[in-house]
C-alpha cells in the first residue's frame, strides 16, 4: 500500500509527538516525583476520635521550621479551629472527616484537597509570607456549608 508523502510526514509527526510526551510524562513522575499519590491510608470513620493521631488534634513542631497539623472535619467545623504558625514553616496538614465530604482549601495558596470521611489526607505547604490565611470548606456539605471556615496565622 503506497501512502502518500503529506500522510507519511503526518504519521511521523504524531508519534514524535506522542513519544515526546510520554517522555515528559514518565520525567515529572520519575525523577521529579510528581506522580499520582500510591499509599492510601483508610481509617474507621466512627471511631475518629478513638484513632491515633485524630484522638489528639493540633500543631505539632516536628522539626526546625517544620509542623505538622492534624485536623478533623465535620459538620461545619475544624478542629483545631486556629492555627498559628512561624513565617518560612512547612506544615503538614494530616486531615479526616468524621461526616460527610469536606473540602480543604487555603486561599491564596494552591493548597486544595478533598477530604472524605474514612480517608486519612496529607498535603503540604511552606508559608513565607506572614498574615492570616483563610481556610474553607470547598465541597458542599450540608445546610451550614458556608459557615465552615478558619483561619491561619503565619506571624
Amino acid at each position: 500500500m503506497k501512502m502518500n508523502r503529506y500522510e507519511e510526514i503526518w504519521l511521523m509527526l504524531s508519534g514524535g509527538m506522542l513519544v515526546i510526551f510520554m517522555l515528559i510524562t514518565g520525567y515529572q513522575t520519575f525523577a521529579l516525583g510528581m506522580g499520582p499519590p500510591s499509599n492510601k491510608e483508610t481509617i474507621d470513620p466512627q471511631k475518629v476520635d478513638e484513632t491515633a493521631p485524630f484522638d489528639n488534634p493540633g500543631v505539632f513542631k516536628t522539626g526546625e521550621n517544620e509542623y505538622e497539623v492534624v485536623m478533623t472535619l465535620e459538620v461545619f467545623n475544624f478542629n483545631p479551629g486556629k492555627i498559628e504558625i512561624p513565617t518560612g514553616s512547612t506544615v503538614t496538614f494530616i486531615m479526616t472527616s468524621k461526616d460527610v465530604v469536606h473540602g480543604f482549601q487555603v486561599v491564596d495558596t494552591n493548597l486544595n484537597a478533598m477530604v472524605m470521611p474514612g480517608h486519612i489526607q496529607k498535603a503540604t505547604q511552606t508559608f513565607d509570607k506572614p498574615g492570616e490565611y483563610l481556610v474553607l470548606c470547598n465541597e458542599y456539605c450540608g445546610a451550614g456549608h458556608q459557615h465552615m471556615s478558619t483561619t491561619i496565622t503565619v506571624k
